[in-house]
């Protein structure tokens, strides 16, 4: 019990920052930019959301066989991956959860901001029908984009964590490791 008392208090502090510096990264861009990179922000936030979801979906229907195969060949990322589907519980509740549910939050702030300066630049616009189009468009796209999603996960997770686990390992080569492989508990 005290092992899940302390990952759900880890998940929600790293989700509190994380949505913290999205968010003031996201409000910086959107003080000093134009409404189209406006648009373009929010329509990366929501792309965000549904690849972590890929990821997530396909850690927790991955199996580990093919990875074992490429580790013994000392492929890149190939421990990577097998960690990836190890983990698939946390990946899942990191990707799928943390990721897509801050992706959702932010991405509705930001279109609340993008009906504003829609209607403050454009007074003809009506701030209700604005307000309601955008957010059904945004909901639109992340619910059809998460559903669409999850099927192409279970359908190609292999292909899907393979290249997770080369993004890792790249991660790591450049200083920033986020997931432990055999290789480097060894190393300790």
């Amino acid at each position: 019990m005290k092992k899940h008392l302390r990952h759900s208090l880890i998940t929600g502090v790293t989700t509190f920052i994380i949505s913290v510096l999205i968010n003031f990264s996201s409000n910086a861009v959107l003080e000093f930019s134009p409404l189209s990179v406006s648009f373009i922000l929010l329509f990366f936030i929501v792309l965000l959301g549904i690849v972590f979801d890929i990821i997530g979906t396909a850690a927790a229907s991955g199996e580990e066989d093919p990875f074992h195969a490429m580790a013994s060949d000392k492929v890149v990322g190939a421990k990577h991956s097998i960690w990836l589907v190890r983990n698939a519980d946390k990946v899942a509740s990191f990707s799928n959860d943390v990721v897509g549910d801050i992706a959702g939050t932010i991405s509705g702030a930001i279109a609340a901001v993008v009906v504003f300066r829609l209607v403050t630049s454009y007074p003809q616009i009506r701030e209700n029908i604005a307000n309601t189009v955008l957010i059904g468009f945004v909901a639109a796209v992340t619910v059809g984009g998460k559903a669409y999603a999850k099927s192409f996960a279970i359908n190609r997770s292999t292909d899907i964590l393979y290249l997770a686990g080369r993004v890792l390992y790249a991660l790591e080569k450049v200083g920033l490791r986020i997931v432990q492989t055999d290789k480097a508990k060894n190393r300790k």
